[in-house]
């Protein structure tokens, strides 16, 4: 009998063959050993299928992607590599009071996953750092020249257009937000100012800009754009099933059925300036609020899907920040001083004989406050349960519930499944001095508060020139300290009401080692839509190489799946065939045997026998 060859070409060349003559006797096996080689083949084909080219493939991707995206929220500390084609660029013009800063973003194509949102990071130069640029002073100073407004952006303009690829300018779209500075001027010249940046900068600049990317934006836009930009960070809009992650049930906005949907839990935001305060958080439940403290957006690119639709509370409280809060209560101090002394024929704090006493002060500190021809003379005691009494006027807080500071409402907080972060003031009085930011306990921060309130003056400018502080306190820290310790902590417990007892507050300077803008947030709120150009433009290209891809996938996994199939099933039939042979051949030698004993038993050897 000839010998059987088997060979195979593709995805790769190779041949063999069997012969019946070496055959082993254990290669002839039964119909149901052959069954079961059948089956058997056919599992490690499905196997393969689902291994390979199926559901295993999707869930390494799902993985993958996974991880890219929780790598994606530490920073890329690398170069922006302006050599890749498919990279986006997006431009945020801060104008804010005391100047402005622009500040360049970069983000890979869209994955075509309407569940995720674009992966928005800082742009970074050769030398690794961030591209932005600011400049002094703010432009609501050129309120009386608008024609030079223009003049005034262009370097910011230019600076960034150095920084991004010339064939991306088309394409690159630019925001000028102004804040604070521009919101305190008249009408009329906010509207001067930005009509001419809205005329000029199109014709000195490629940039993707329109008449609505030029605004002044309020206070309440301001605090949205933050708390976007740092759950943004903190990846807290992946949602994706996590069994470390905390998560919420929300009410979607909007729906007649009161849907509920779980997911990701976002992060409240505190954040204490020199001159206000802000507070945002989401508010995951159905709540009866003024429109004009909730705000409620849809950060995904589909507007009928509701996993990204949030509805935040946001409030700014003038006034409220460490340096006004000091200086309220300096000219509360003054007043009241000028009063009694007038009342009393005193002359309380006139001299340095005769100092008021400050609790609010560290012990022994002097000092002086208010206008030349009203100073008076303060000695600091550093009674820091005393100087929080004090304070707790400053709050303006009223009798009526759920409510903050200056009496405004404020919805319920879910104490026992929430987290904040607690930015600016809220950090430096924790860190600066006291050493002691991140997770927040209050009895450690109030008891710290209290020993240093209590502190000589003169011990702590020794420590002061020691080093034992912040690299970047001063001597104005220093003195400040203990009523901004108190100011804070009367602040959260009092005015927002947090709890005592509550863990789940960490102040931060940075979020994963950088500082978040808003701008952040503005631009992942305002480009929230690009991902369908991206999905339009990869639907029009897929549908045009589908065939191409087709083969290509069945290249690389069908056809060797089917070559193994040949294969196998090749092996198959000639064991079939080795076993039709076999038993040819047995019942050949038992005929044989049979005709012979015939042969033996009549003696006749010439009988005919017909097989």
């Amino acid at each position: 009998m000839g010998r059987i060859s088997i060979s195979c070409l593709f995805p790769a060349s190779w041949h063999f063959s069997l012969s019946p003559v070496v055959l082993p006797r254990f290669l002839l096996p039964s119909f149901r050993q052959l069954l079961l080689l059948g089956l058997l083949a056919g599992v490690m084909g499905l196997l393969y299928l689902l291994l390979v080219t199926g559901k295993g493939q999707y869930s390494w991707l799902r993985e993958d992607r996974h991880l890219h995206t929780r790598l994606g929220r530490v920073p890329d500390m690398e170069a922006t590599d302006t050599n890749n084609p498919n990279l986006n660029y997006g431009l945020v013009v801060d104008c804010g009071s005391s100047g402005s800063r622009v500040f360049v973003y970069t983000w890979p194509r869209h994955n075509g996953n309407l569940h995720e949102l674009l992966d928005i990071k800082q742009m970074r130069d050769k030398h690794r750092k961030p591209v932005v640029m600011k400049i002094k002073p703010g432009i609501s100073e050129y309120a009386s020249t608008p024609d030079k407004a223009s003049d005034y952006i262009s370097p910011l303009l230019s600076f960034a257009a150095l920084h991004i690829p010339k064939n991306k300018h088309q394409e690159t779209p630019l925001y000028i937000l102004c804040t604070a500075g521009m919101r305190v001027l008249p009408e009329s010249q906010q509207e001067a100012l930005l009509e001419d940046l809205r005329t000029d900068i199109p014709v000195n600049f490629n940039f993707l800009f329109s008449d609505s990317h030029v605004e002044v934006i309020s206070g309440k836009q301001e605090g949205v754009y933050a708390w976007i930009g740092i759950n943004f960070v903190l990846g807290r809009f992946h949602h994706v099933e996590d069994e470390h992650e905390a998560v919420v049930e929300v009410q979607v906005p909007g729906s007649d059925q009161q849907e509920t949907l779980v997911r990701k839990r976002t992060a409240g935001v505190l954040d204490m300036g020199g001159v206000s305060t802000q507070i945002a958080y989401e508010v995951p439940k159905t709540e009866e609020i003024a429109k004009n403290l909730l705000a409620e957006f849809n950060l995904g690119c589909d507007a009928h899907r509701t996993e990204h639709v949030y509805r935040v509370y946001v409030s700014t409280f003038l006034g409220f920040g460490g340096n006004a809060a000091r200086q309220r209560y300096e000219e509360n101090l003054i007043s009241n001083t000028q009063i009694q002394n007038k009342l009393l024929g005193q002359h309380q704090g006139e001299s340095t004989d005769s100092p008021i006493l400050d609790p609010c002060l560290p012990a022994d500190l002097q000092d002086e406050v208010g206008p030349q021809d009203q100073r008076v003379h303060l000695r600091g005691t550093g009674d820091f349960d005393r100087c929080r009494l004090l304070l707790q006027p400053f709050l303006n807080r009223t009798n009526d519930t759920n409510t903050s500071l200056n009496g405004v409402y404020q919805p319920p907080i879910d104490f026992t499944n929430s987290q904040f972060y607690g930015f600016s003031e809220f950090y430096y009085c924790t860190e600066d001095v006291l050493r002691m930011g991140g997770d927040y306990n209050s009895t450690k921060y109030s008891n710290a508060a209290k020993s240093y309130c209590a502190t000589q003056w003169k011990t702590l400018k020794e420590r002061f020139d020691r080093g034992l502080y912040a690299s970047h306190a001063d001597q104005h820290r220093l003195k400040y300290q203990c009523f901004k310790s108190a100011w804070m902590y009367e602040v959260l417990h009092s005015g927002f009401a947090f709890p005592a007892a509550y863990e789940n507050l960490r102040t931060a300077l940075l979020v994963y080692d950088k500082e978040v803008q808003w701008t952040l947030g503005a631009i992942l709120y305002r480009t929230r839509f690009l991902p369908l150009r991206d999905i339009q433009q990869e639907s029009l290209k897929s549908s045009h190489s589908h065939w191409h891809h087709s083969f290509s996938f069945m290249n690389n996994h069908y056809l060797f799946l089917a070559c193994f199939l040949v294969v196998v099933l090749s092996i198959l039939l000639y064991l079939l065939r080795l076993r039709r042979i076999h038993n040819r051949s047995t019942l050949l030698r038992s005929a044989s045997a049979s005709v012979k004993w015939l042969e033996e038993g009549l003696g006749s050897p010439d009988l005919p026998v017909t097989l």
